[in-house]
């Protein structure tokens, strides 16, 4: 049976065709530019993992949310009970890129963590003000 997959490990997106026998070990495979593709091809076949990016309230900071991403990919089928999680956290202001906000989330190995700095309100009318006088 001939399955096609986009490859995500790199921007080059490669458009790959894997012939797949019964026990779903690849046959053949065309398309893949490096061999980054067919390890993509066979970890999607055995089991798939996927990265997230999403939000997170902050209160009392200069922006309502920080972004968050997970440290290392965890199995596709658990991404939605990691968003569930996801959606219970508000942290209060100030928050640092870096932060863990999750640890070992679902026991899955990896960490939710914070990629965008959010300063307390506070703290940026200050800087405002001293910028001004």
């Amino acid at each position: 049976m001939l399955k096609e997959f986009i490859c995500i490990l790199c921007p080059n997106g490669c458009e790959i065709q894997a012939d797949i026998d019964e026990n779903n070990s690849i046959q053949s495979i065309k398309g893949a530019n490096c061999q980054g593709g067919t390890s993509y091809v066979r970890q999607e076949l055995t089991d798939p993992k996927r990265t997230i990016s999403s939000s997170v309230l902050v209160k009392g900071g200069a922006l309502p949310l920080a972004s968050v991403r997970l440290s290392r990919p965890v199995p596709k089928d658990r991404i939605f009970d990691i968003m569930e999680q996801i959606k219970k956290v508000t942290l209060t202001a100030p928050v640092r890129t870096g932060d863990v906000v999750l640890f070992d989330v679902l026991g899955l190995g990896s960490d939710v963590i914070i990629t965008k700095d959010v300063e307390e309100m506070s703290c940026i009318s200050e800087n405002t003000t001293k910028k001004h006088e």
